[in-house]
């Protein structure tokens, strides 16, 4: 795996950012809401934001390098705001990297 790839960037990023979605529901869902702990979701949130924006910036890079269509990169991008869809795209992004 070439990590100077943009697809393989993209794909690294893409599974860090639904991972630290899923740690923020759990925070918001649970910390906050169930246990009245309402610093839970500071940290988390700025990670996760942090995360959603080099999400959105390697994918800027992987539309140029492969030249994909405006569908294709709103469907990319769409992933990313569905949980667990990010492991799909996952597989998906490992063929275009071929």
């Amino acid at each position: 795996m070439k990590l100077s790839s943009p697809i393989t960037r993209l794909r690294i990023i893409s599974l860090i950012d639904a991972l630290s979605w899923l740690y923020l529901l759990y925070c918001s869902l649970y910390l906050k809401a169930v246990l009245g702990d309402t610093d839970a979701i500071k940290i988390p949130g700025m990670l996760h934001g942090m995360f959603f924006t080099l999400f959105c910036l390697a994918l800027l890079q992987a539309w140029i390098h492969k030249k994909w269509n405006f569908k294709t990169v709103s469907l990319v991008f769409l992933t990313c705001l569905i949980p667990l869809v990010p492991f799909w795209l996952e597989g998906w992004l490992k063929k275009q990297e071929n």
